[in-house]
Order: C-alpha cells, then sequence, then structure tokens
C-alpha cells in the first residue's frame, strides 16, 4: 500500500535517495533542508508499507516524491515546482499526479498562489505529457539551455482558476418582521395630528419667509450695514411682542364676547328685580371676569401671527419712506 503524506525531516535521505535513481539533476542535502525549512507545507512524498503509527516517523520507504517553493519577491504569488521523482517499479500508478495535486493544493490554501511553474526537458515526453494533458500546464516559453548539458527546457505553467483561500460571500437571510396593526380609531387620530403639524409648519415657514422679505427690504433701502443690522433686530423683537400682543386681544375679545352673552340673556331678570339687580349685574360680571381665559386653536394663533407679520411689514415700509 502506497500512502501521499507531507513529507518530514526524517524522509530528506530516502528523498535525496529516490532523486539518485530517478534523475539526472541531483542536489546536495542541503539544499533539500533548505526547502524544508522554507517551505514545509509543499513537499510530499509517496511512502509504501507504511501505518498510521509509522508515517510520524517515515519509517516506510519512499518511492516517490515533490519538491516545491514560492517564487520570493514575485509580483504575483505562485509557486514552483522544483523536483518530481517516482521510482521505476511505481510508475503508472498515478502517484506523480497525486504528488503534484497535494502539492498545488497546498500552494492555494497556505500561501494564496495564483499558478504554478516548472521546467521540462523537450526531450522527455512522459513528464510533457502528464504536465499538458493530465495536470493542464500550459508552454509559457522555451528556456535555452537551461539544464547542465545544454539542453532546452519548456518553461510551463498552470493558472488555478479557483483559490481556495478567498473568502466565500453568503447572502445575508434577513427575518421579515410584520408591521404592529393600527386600529383605525388610532390611524384617523394620527391622520388629524399630521395634518395639524403639517399646516402649523407651512404656516409658521410662511411667516419666517415674510419676515425674511421685510428684513431684506429694509436692507436694501437703509443703504448702510449698520442700519440693516438694526432695523432687522427691530423687526425680530417687534415681531414677537406684536405675536404676544395679537395673541392677548384675540383671548381678551373672546372673553368679551362670551360675557356680552352672558349678560344679554340674563339682562331682564335683572331689571325686573330692581335696585338689587345692578348689584347682582356686577357680581356676575366680576365672576365672569375671574373665569379662565379660553385656550385658542392653532388656526386662531396662525392667524393672528399673519395679522402681526403683516403689520411689522407695513410700519416697516413706513419707517423706509420716512427716512427718506
Amino acid at each position: 500500500m502506497v500512502t501521499i503524506r507531507p513529507a518530514t525531516i526524517d524522509d530528506l535521505a530516502q528523498i535525496q535517495n529516490c532523486n539518485l535513481n530517478c534523475l539526472p539533476e541531483n542536489y546536495q542535502m542541503k539544499y533539500y533542508l533548505y526547502h524544508y525549512l522554507s517551505w514545509p507545507h509543499l513537499i510530499y512524498v509517496a511512502e509504501e508499507g507504511s501505518g498510521s503509527s509509522k508515517r510520524v516517523g517515515g519509517s516506510g520507504r519512499i518511492v516517490g516524491y515533490v519538491l516545491a517553493k514560492m517564487e520570493e519577491d514575485a509580483a504575483v504569488p505562485h509557486g514552483h515546482i522544483t523536483s518530481l521523482a517516482v521510482l521505476r517499479s511505481h510508475r503508472k500508478l498515478g502517484l506523480a499526479t497525486q504528488l503534484m495535486q497535494a502539492t498545488q493544493r497546498a500552494m492555494q490554501q497556505v500561501f494564496g498562489a495564483q499558478y504554478c511553474s516548472l521546467h521540462v526537458r523537450r526531450s522527455n515526453t512522459a513528464a510533457f505529457h502528464l504536465y499538458s494533458q493530465t495536470l493542464g500546464f500550459a508552454i509559457h516559453d522555451i528556456e535555452s539551455k537551461y539544464y547542465a548539458d545544454g539542453e532546452d527546457a519548456y518553461d510551463m505553467r498552470n493558472t488555478f482558476k479557483d483559490n481556495p483561500k478567498a473568502p466565500k460571500v453568503q447572502p445575508r437571510a434577513v427575518p421579515y418582521s410584520a408591521p404592529p396593526s393600527v386600529s383605525k380609531e388610532e390611524k384617523a387620530k394620527a391622520d388629524g395630528t399630521s395634518a395639524a403639524s403639517a399646516s402649523a409648519g407651512s404656516a409658521s415657514t410662511a411667516a419666517t419667509s415674510t419676515a425674511a422679505d421685510a428684513k431684506d427690504s429694509g436692507e436694501g433701502e437703509a443703504g448702510s450695514a449698520e442700519g440693516a443690522a438694526v432695523a432687522g433686530s427691530s423687526t425680530t423683537a417687534a415681531a414677537g411682542g406684536a405675536a404676544q400682543a395679537a395673541a392677548g386681544s384675540a383671548s381678551s375679545s373672546a372673553a368679551k364676547n362670551k360675557r356680552k352673552k352672558k349678560k344679554k340673556g340674563k339682562g331682564g331678570a335683572a331689571a325686573g328685580a330692581g335696585g338689587g339687580g345692578e348689584d347682582e349685574k356686577e357680581s356676575k360680571e366680576e365672576a365672569a371676569a375671574a373665569e379662565p381665559e379660553p385656550e385658542l386653536t392653532t388656526a386662531q394663533k396662525m392667524e393672528a401671527l399673519r395679522k402681526a407679520m403683516a403689520d411689522i411689514e407695513s410700519q416697516s415700509k413706513q419707517q423706509h419712506k420716512q427716512k427718506k
């Protein structure tokens, strides 16, 4: 039984022995050690006769290996296959394909590589067929006299379509909550409140714009910045006082009308009572005067405010005409 597993430091001697038996390109032990210390995730071996207890110690027989690295200081992160070998007695079993797939998968998952590169002799048709037909490599360039004996090499690359390290974006599910039910009475009440608020807001906006127009006209006719500032401040103060005065006069007029109605309804009874009727009349008038004044509605308040602003505007125009 042959197992594909990551290499350990105890496997380096057998990896070197497999290389010497299979390939003409041989390396010193320090070269294998450099790869193992730098990229331990990219070295895989095919071990024969190893059980689960022997995999850690690496006591089985190494019949194949792949030695790979990451290209340093590259603009695009990618890996490179340094050496691949399988003993002649264990070829045609798919071990080379499994070793290559294992290291390329580690390149993507561990280092985020976008492609893998390698060099192969132009005369090595078996290896070229494995890389091009089975593993999906394509010729990128031809390296002239790449090997020590002067033979050319194919520079081949395999671009990874999917990068397992890239995060997968999943659509976020938002729970649906039905809106609360509203009764007809509450809805009608809310509509009435909204309409009153909108009316008050529009009236307030109209009053503000009127005051701004009056201020602008005062600034144009005054002829100096200082006079315009004084006119604007006095206009604002007058607007506040006039609004209060208008609201107070409207409240007092409503109270007087109410007292007149009461006086008219009870006039005959008071006249028939003689002299004592006048005292009763006075006491009733005092009691009516002591009653709290009725509160004005929003429409009445806004009407009083509009009248006050109109008076202020006419007074301002008259003052500017007198100054001229």
